[in-house]
Formats: structure tokens, C-alpha cells, sequence
């Protein structure tokens, strides 16, 4: 044995060598090591200080059960905070810092602070920094706090996938039970997943020395050999972290260092859970100190990675289980120990890591101790969807109950310990037959806490609780184990309970006198370990976080010069041409008035609804009646949300009995599908009603101005065009250049508009036609900074931005369908509440101002005139209109509807104006030009 690495065995690669560093100190492992084997194999003991009393912390497990070495890792210039070193693949050049330590783990200046202990008890912050304000000891204490610091740099490459995919079996673990569950259900024909955390199958397997009368990597390779043949999948490094509903489990791949995670979205149709059970530490005094560590976690750290965790070893146990450990490390080189005695009369000796073991007085020299309270089956998935727990007192310990629908748990997940009777279970869950628990316990001898005894005694070895604060908490009343659990901070380590909630649980039902079961269990919540958040996000980073849309026509823009600008998620003209904006911004809005404007609209909703019951959906999910509205017809109307709040504004147009197409903001196209497909699903038979988003297939040219209606005819379409054969809010259907149009007699201007659309591919052409009957006329393309101009003046609102959170149909003028719709709608019971009716709402009104003045600030605020004065509304659009000659205004000022006339101060920054409310529209009020 060279150092504490044995000198065979294990699944590492000794023929290369990798070469890291830790607290600044050079050290080499094998690939396949993790950072805690590498480090144990090194001699290294002291890996991390503890969150409270930065006390020495070392290597406790050998996997996700590990609360004390995180660290910090740095490879290639990249550095990720809070690496959990028993889950970490060693890589060649990794350099790794111990975290909540300095200068490191091995000697940290904070150490001092557990010369104050007694003085830093359990609720030590509530009671002490009350007074005279918590906020003047705040900062101090939140820069002492965390245990690791977040990079500041931004990782421009490091992005992670996201993959959904389905299954008709998902099995959890690649144990023995997993392993034959996965085989048994994918030879049956299922499609199966396999997932397991580490980065080789056979999960304990390696620490036994026969499998079937098998070699255990023989038999593991054959069991994934007959898997795969059978269409099986095993995922690798790949936690499943939660459960959720419909059947959807997410798992996390996590593989090399330089790899960015991978997000999983499964959804199973059953799943097997053979997820183990983690080892429990025991509690007895000065069990914290480096060296003390799990007797399974040190068995795994041997058969892995070929690491012996000390010369001379001690061990204490409640269970016969260690013997095949102690027969593993006694061939590597140890010298082991195995002590019977009560650990009320156990103590850890050593100054900074463990040298010996005290018991009953009696001396033992050791570097290592390794003990076992009993095994806790991992049930955390299992209560994700909904199962319940039971205690058994053979097992001591919580035991699958009650099973969710559709999952089964096997193994020792399932408290089933032994070997042969877990590969029966396994067999029937593969084979989709119930698995009753086995009754080839192994016995557990009580092992719990005892209170009032000497010594300060870890439960939990993260955050610093000790069986002395569980005392305090009890004495003070916190014996509910939701207020034990926040009050003493137990449970709440990076581990979230793993090693501490078995242990804190059976000192508070000490303590109380109860048994364990009275005292209860916190609540197992997602993610099982920590995600790294990049995998939330996957690609949705920078421009992909919310990519804009793009037009069919941006080509033909950007050859018109156009300036394209983000509005509403789309990339869309603002303007035409160079030179001064607003100046061209002004000749457009005239020419558009004068003659005529060519705009594109395609972003504009076009949300199909059909099928039998599409009439009274679409009349249920908007505040206007749709129910005699006619085919070839179009209707304006609002979308309301429960509390009946405006959620979009757009027409509805009818093409026959059954079908409708939804024509909403060009900014809420994706809300609004998501809200009508809510709906839809909710109350209704979605079999008698399809919604379908025809937007992006397409595209949306407007003509509008009094030429409008001549340019149109070069299109030679064979609509008679005329006003009385085409009248306002209608629509027809024809053919253009062998492609079907539909040519809607819709405005945003106020002026004569058609709105037609065509096949997205055939967009080009019917824009270059229209632009070039438009020129002659004087007319030409405008952006939506001119058609703001146009909207504005004849009072239309912009959904987002005539409105806040709380407007309502009525504060825009539209009271009609809230006193005569007698049928439900969405939001309809909120419109006549308290707050609807309140007087003093903010409404939509028009706002001018003295001849000559500038135009009002966009978000400038109306003041009361009273002695305290408030605002009472603001301005919401604002812009000179070229075609009137003055400024034009929208804001939402309080009871503004019976305010018409009055003049009101503006506030903006600190500038004060004075202005005029007036109706909406400014231009065209008899709509003469709408109509004609």
C-alpha cells in the first residue's frame, strides 16, 4: 500500500496519472478518481471547516450524502462554486480550494470562533441582534455567511441541453436491483430507461465478492449487455432529482467537468425506484473530527477507487452488514478493529483529526473510525409524488408506505437488505407485478442520541447543530420538527438532511418521550441535490433567452433602408430612410393621411378556433358577444383575465358557423394562444374545440389612406371594393397570383385600411406589387413609429402601454358588455366588485395642451392640486401629429370619463405643465374617413 491507496482493485485507470492541486498544495490521482479519493488517497483529512464554528470537517461518505468537502473548482479558467467532492471526477490540472476557510481547510483564522460556542448556540442571531436593530448587524452577518462565492464571469460556451423524451419504465439506480428490474421490463418488450448517478453501473455491487456465482463486474456487464440488446437505455451520471406531475421526472446529467450539464425531461409511464439506502452516522462525542467516517462510505471508496480510509481501523456497528467490509479492508493492508460497545461511553480523541477512540475508558489508537447507525432507504422520489412513509421498528428506520400511482420501489430503497431477495423484487417490478418487502431483514440494534450526556455530540456536521441545541429547542418549545428544523437550522446543510434528519428526529422523540413516528418527518421537496441553475435555462442565454422574430419581409425592409427595431419580441421597421428621425417620422404619418401607407403587419395574431363548440368558447373567453356575429364578418373585443383586467385587445373575425380567426396584439401572440388553450382544457371538450396559431404561416400587408382603396385594385383580386359592397369590419376571400388571400376591411389608422394576407412564401411579391401601385399615388411604406402617430391620434389603444395591470374594459370606454352580456365570460363576476366600481378608477381620456407647446412626456404624471399633492394618473402616449398640427395625447387619469374640459398639472422630473383632458379621438371623430 503506497500512501492510502491500495494497491489493486478499484475502477480506476492507474496508468494515468492526473495531476491537481488543493489549497495551493500539489497532489496526483488516477482518472477515475473523485476529488475525495484522490485527496484520502493523499493523506489529505482536513477537506472543509464547518458552516458555524469553522471547525475541522473531513471526508464523511463517498457520495450524494456528503456534508462537509465542497469545494471550489477552477479548470481552464472556468470555476464552479460548491463542487461536492465525492460526486467530482478528478481531471487532469483542477485546481480546488477548500470553501468557508482561509487561508485553507488545513489552518483557517475563523477556527477561533469555536472558543465562543457556548455563547453561539441555537437561536443564537434571534436572540442577540434584536436589539437596538437587526439591520445594523446585517450586512457583518450576511458576509460572513455561504460557504462558497459565485464567479462574476460570464461562461460564453458553457450551455446546457435540455432533452424530453418518454418512456414506458423508467428504473432509478443501477444496483443489483436496478440492473435485472431494467433487463426484466425491456425483454418484456417496454421501452425502459436505466439512470444512475455514478459514472459505472453496479452501484454497492463492487464491495461483495459474488453475484449469482459471479464475478460482480462480470455480472453487472452482462445485465447492461442483455439490456441494451433489448432496447434498453442506460443513462450514466445522471441523478434523477425530482418527480412531478403527468408522470414527468427531471434528471440531471452531469458528466466531465468541462461538460455542461444536461437536463432531462422523462416522462414514464412507471417507475421503479431502486435508489439504495445511504448510511446513517452515529452520534457520540467529538463524532465530527476528521478521520470519522460512514462504514459503507468507506467500503465504496475501497471497491471504487482503491482507497483504504486508514492504517488502523476502528469500527463500531448496530448491524452484522460490516463483515464483508472488514474482510475487504483487512486484504487491502488495514489493521481493523471492530469494537462492541454502547457509544453513550464512545469518544473521537485527536486535536485536529482523529488519532484514537476512548471507550469506557479504555484507549485505541486509530486513524480511522468507521461506524454505521443503521441504513435509511432513499425514499425521497417516492415522496416527490406523493407516497407516504411508514416506520418499522425491525429496520428502525422509514419504509416506503402507501405507493403513488404508477411507481414501485425495490431493494434496499425498499428496506430489503439482502441481496437474493432484492433480485426477486426486481424480477416482479420489471415484470410489472407488485413487490412485496421482503421479510429477510437484517436486525437493527436502537442507535440514537442520548441526551444530557457528556461531550458536544453533531448531528448535523455542516451547520454546527450538536444534540445540546436540539435540548435548547426543546426546552424552548420548538419540539414541532418544522420548527426544530428552522430554528436550529438542522436539515438544512447542502445535503438537506441526508446524515442529520434520521439522528435530530430520534433526540427530539428522546427528549419528548415518543417514539419516532409521533415526531413526524419534514417534508422531502425537488431537486433531490443540488442543479446547477445553467441547466434550467439550457440554450436560453443572451439573444436565446429571448430570440426576437423575424419578419418574411425583412429583406425587402433592409433594402428600403428601414431602421428595424425590437417591438413587441419582433424585428420590425421603425422608419424608411436616413436623415433625421422624427423628421421622417412626421412625412411618414402625413403621407399616410395624404395618401396612402404600405405596412407590414404580419406579427399581427392569427389564432384559428374551431370545431362544434368553437361559437361558445370564443364567446366565453372574450368580453364582447361573438354569438350573432356573421360569417364574413370581424368584431373588435377584449380578452380579460379573472379579475377583469384587459389581457388583449384584437378583432375576431367569423368564417362560417364553427370557425373563427383570432386576430390579437402582435406582442401577445404566444399569451394569448396559451391563455385560449387554457381555457379550452378547462370546463370544455377538447375534442369539440382545436385552437391552432396560423401567425408565423402568415404574413399581413396593410394598405391604408384614402388611396388605399386604388392601390388595392391593382392587386385585380375580383372584390368589388366599394364602401357599401365592402363595408367596415368585414372580410373577403379571394385568389392572388394562383394564392389565397384574405383581405380584411380593418383600421389602426382611422382611415379607409385593408389588411391582406397571404401565404408567407408569397409575401415578397405582394409587397413589391403594393409598393409599386403606391408610388405614383404619392404613397409609400410606413414604420410603427409613424402608425403610433396615426393610433394615437385617433384614440385606439396599445395593450401594455395605454393601460396599466388593473384597467378594465369600462375605464376605455367600452361599458356596454358589463350591463348587457348575459352570458359568462372570463373576468365577468370581477367587473362588478368593489374596485370595478370605484369612482375614482383611472380611465382613458385625451390630453392637449396650449398652442405652441411641446408634446407631453410619455409617463409624465398628473398632480391633484390639493394640500398634499399626489398623482392621479399619467400620461401613457404622446406625440406631435403632423396632420393636425399640434400634440396629441392618451394618459389614464382618475375618473377622467366625467372630467372632460378640466385642466390638470403635469409633473415630469422636475418640470410642471399644464394640461387639458378631451376626448380620445383628435382626428376624423365622425369616422367619415373610417367609412368612406
Amino acid at each position: 500500500m503506497t500512501s492510502f491507496r491500495a494497491d489493486y482493485g478499484g475502477l480506476i485507470d492507474r496508468s494515468r496519472e492526473l495531476k491537481f492541486s488543493f489549497d495551493g498544495k500539489p497532489y496526483q490521482g488516477f482518472a477515475g478518481d473523485t476529488l475525495a479519493s484522490a485527496l484520502l488517497a493523499n493523506g489529505v483529512r482536513v477537506v472543509g471547516r464547518s458552516f458555524k464554528y469553522h471547525r475541522p470537517r473531513g471526508v464523511w461518505s463517498a457520495w450524494v450524502d456528503e456534508p462537509n468537502a465542497i469545494m471550489a473548482v477552477t479548470l481552464n479558467g472556468r470555476e464552479l462554486p460548491n463542487c461536492l467532492a465525492t460526486t467530482t471526477m478528478l481531471e487532469d490540472g483542477m485546481q480546488v480550494r477548500s470553501v468557508n476557510a482561509w487561508p485553507s481547510a488545513a489552518f483557517d483564522l475563523k477556527g477561533g470562533l469555536d472558543i465562543f460556542h457556548r455563547w453561539l448556540c441555537a437561536g443564537f442571531y434571534y436572540k442577540t441582534f434584536i436589539w437596538p436593530n437587526w439591520h445594523m448587524f446585517e450586512p457583518a452577518i450576511r458576509k460572513m455567511a455561504g460557504l462558497g462565492s459565485v464567479s462574476t464571469d460570464v461562461i460564453d460556451d458553457y450551455v446546457s441541453d435540455q432533452i424530453h423524451e418518454h418512456c414506458d419504465v423508467l428504473v432509478v439506480g443501477a444496483g443489483a436491483a436496478g440492473l435485472v428490474a431494467a433487463r426484466t421490463a425491456a425483454e418484456a418488450g417496454h421501452k425502459v430507461v436505466l439512470a444512475d448517478d455514478h459514472h459505472a453501473p453496479g452501484g454497492s455491487l463492487y464491495q461483495v465478492d459474488r453475484v449469482e456465482g459471479r464475478a460482480p463486474q462480470d455480472w453487472i456487464d452482462e445485465q447492461v449487455t442483455a439490456l441494451q440488446a433489448a432496447g434498453g437505455r442506460l443513462l450514466c451520471s445522471s441523478t434523477a432529482f425530482g418527480v412531478y406531475d403527468h408522470g414527468l421526472v427531471g434528471l440531471i446529467e452531469c458528466g466531465h467537468f468541462a461538460t455542461a450539464p444536461r437536463l432531462w425531461r422523462l416522462r414514464c409511464a412507471r417507475v421503479v425506484l431502486a435508489t439504495g439506502a445511504l448510511d446513517r452516522p452515529m452520534t457520540f462525542a467529538d463524532n465530527d473530527k476528521p478521520g470519522v467516517m460512514s462504514l459503507f462510505g468507506a467500503a465504496e471508496l475501497l471497491a471504487r477507487y482503491g482507497v483504504v480510509p486508514g492504517r488502523e481501523i476502528a469500527l463500531i456497528s448496530n448491524h452484522s452488514l460490516f463483515k464483508n467490509a472488514v474482510q475487504q479492508l483487512e486484504s487491502a493492508g488495514a489493521k481493523v478493529r471492530v469494537l462492541e460497545a454502547s457509544t453513550t461511553a464512545l469518544q473521537a480523541r485527536g486535536r485536529k483529526v482523529l488519532s484514537g477512540v476512548s471507550v469506557d475508558g479504555q484507549h485505541y489508537q486509530a486513524d480511522a473510525l468507521l461506524v454505521s447507525a443503521g441504513l435509511t432507504p432513499l425514499v425521497h422520489l417516492w415522496c416527490h409524488a406523493g407516497g407516504k412513509l411508514q416506520w418499522c421498528e425491525q429496520r428502525q428506520t422509514f419504509l416506503p408506505g402507501a405507493p403513488p400511482a404508477q411507481m414501485t420501489a425495490i431493494g434496499a430503497a425498499n428496506g430489503t437488505f439482502d441481496l437474493a431477495a432484492a433480485l426477486d423484487e426486481a424480477r416482479a417490478a420489471g415484470s410489472g407485478q407488485s413487490a412485496s418487502r421482503s421479510d429477510a431483514a437484517v436486525q437493527f440494534t436502537p442507535h440514537w442520541p442520548a441526551p444530557n450526556s457528556t461531550g458536544r455530540q453533531w448531528i448535523d456536521f455542516q451547520h454546527d447543530v450538536t444534540l445540546k441545541d436540539i435540548e435548547l429547542a426543546a426546552r424552548e418549545n420548538y419540539v414541532s420538527v418544522e420548527h426544530l428544523k428552522r430554528y436550529t437550522t438542522l436539515g438544512m446543510a447542502a445535503d438537506q438532511g441526508k446524515t442529520s434528519n434520521m439522528a435530530g428526529l430520534a433526540a427530539m422523540a428522546t427528549i419528548q418521550g415518543v417514539d419516532i413516528p409521533h415526531v413526524g418527518t419534514t417534508a422531502f421537496r425537488p431537486p433531490f441535490v443540488p442543479v446547477p441553475l445553467e441547466a434550467y435555462h439550457g440554450h436560453h442565454t443572451k439573444s436565446h433567452y429571448h430570440p426576437v422574430k423575424r419578419l418574411v419581409l425583412e429583406p425587402q425592409h433592409r433594402a428600403a433602408n428601414a431602421a428595424l427595431c425590437e417591438y413587441g419580441g419582433w424585428l420590425r421597421p421603425g422608419w424608411y430612410g436616413s436623415g433625421e428621425r422624427d423628421a421622417i417620422i412626421q412625412v411618414e404619418a402625413k403621407m399616410a393621411r395624404d395618401s396612402a401607407g404600405i405596412l407590414d403587419a404580419s406579427p399581427l395574431g392569427k389564432i384559428e378556433v374551431m370545431g362544434p363548440d368553437a361559437e361558445d368558447f370564443v364567446n366565453f373567453v372574450y368580453y364582447n358577444s361573438v354569438g350573432n356575429l356573421k360569417p364574413g364578418h370581424i368584431r373588435y373585443g377584449f380578452m380579460l383575465s379573472e379579475s377583469g383586467f384587459v389581457f388583449d385587445d384584437g378583432v375576431i373575425s367569423r368564417v362560417d358557423q364553427h370557425k373563427f380567426v383570432i386576430s390579437c396584439s402582435s406582442s401577445h401572440v404566444d399569451s394569448v394562444r396559451n391563455h385560449l388553450e387554457s381555457w379550452r382544457q378547462d370546463g370544455n371538450d377538447p375534442a369539440r374545440i382545436f385552437v391552432h396559431d396560423m401567425t408565423q404561416q402568415w404574413a399581413t400587408v396593410t394598405v391604408t389612406g384614402p388611396k388605399a382603396r386604388e392601390i388595392l385594385a391593382s392587386l385585380d383580386l375580383g372584390i368589388d371594393l366599394a364602401a357599401d359592397a365592402f363595408p367596415h369590419m368585414t372580410f373577403r376571400e379571394a385568389d392572388y397570383q394562383a394564392s389565397s388571400v384574405r383581405v380584411a376591411r380593418v383600421s389602426f389608422t382611422g382611415d379607409t385600411s385593408f389588411e391582406v394576407s397571404i401565404r408567407a412564401s408569397r409575401a415578397p411579391l405582394l409587397w413589391n406589387t403594393l409598393l409599386a401601385a403606391a408610388a405614383p399615388l404619392g404613397g409609400g411604406p410606413i414604420g410603427i413609429e409613424a402608425l403610433s402617430i396615426l393610433r394615437t391620434e385617433k384614440g385606439y389603444i396599445m395593450v401594455g402601454k395605454d393601460m396599466d395591470g388593473e384597467t378594465m374594459p369600462h375605464d376605455l370606454g367600452f361599458g356596454g358588455p358589463r350591463e348587457k352580456k348575459n352570458t359568462a365570460f372570463v373576468g365577468d363576476r370581477s367587473l362588478h366588485g368593489a374596485m370595478a366600481n370605484e369612482r375614482d378608477r383611472k380611465t382613458l381620456v385625451g390630453l392637449t395642451v396650449a398652442d405652441g407647446a411641446p408634446p407631453l412626456p410619455i409617463g409624465a404624471h398628473a398632480i391633484s392640486e390639493t394640500s398634499s399633492p399626489r398623482s392621479i394618473g399619467y400620461v401613457t402616449s404622446s406625440y406631435q401629429s403632423p396632420n393636425l398640427g399640434r400634440p396629441v395625447a392618451l394618459g389614464l387619469i382618475e375618473n377622467g370619463h366625467d372630467r372632460i374640459g378640466e385642466s390638470i398639472h403635469i409633473r415630469h422630473r422636475e418640470q410642471f405643465r399644464s394640461a387639458t383632458i378631451a376626448p380620445v379621438c383628435a382626428f376624423d371623430p365622425q369616422g367619415a374617413r373610417l367609412n368612406a
